[in-house]
C-alpha cells in the first residue's frame, strides 16, 4: 500500500505530461503534412541521370 502512494501521482504526472507534449505536437501542426511527407520520403521525382555506355 505504501507504494501506491509513489505510484499513483507519478502515473498522474506522466499522463499529463504526454497529453501536454500531444497539445504541444497540435499546436505546432506537426500532423498537417502527413501524406505529402511520406510522398517526398518515398518516391524520388528527380529525373535519374542516364549512364553513358
Amino acid at each position: 500500500m505504501n507504494a501506491l502512494v509513489f505510484l499513483v501521482p507519478a502515473a498522474l504526472f506522466l499522463g499529463l505530461l504526454a497529453l501536454a507534449l500531444f497539445l504541444w505536437t497540435l499546436r505546432n501542426r506537426q500532423y498537417d503534412d502527413l501524406d505529402g511527407a511520406a510522398s517526398r520520403i518515398l518516391f524520388d521525382d528527380q529525373p535519374q541521370k542516364e549512364s553513358r555506355r
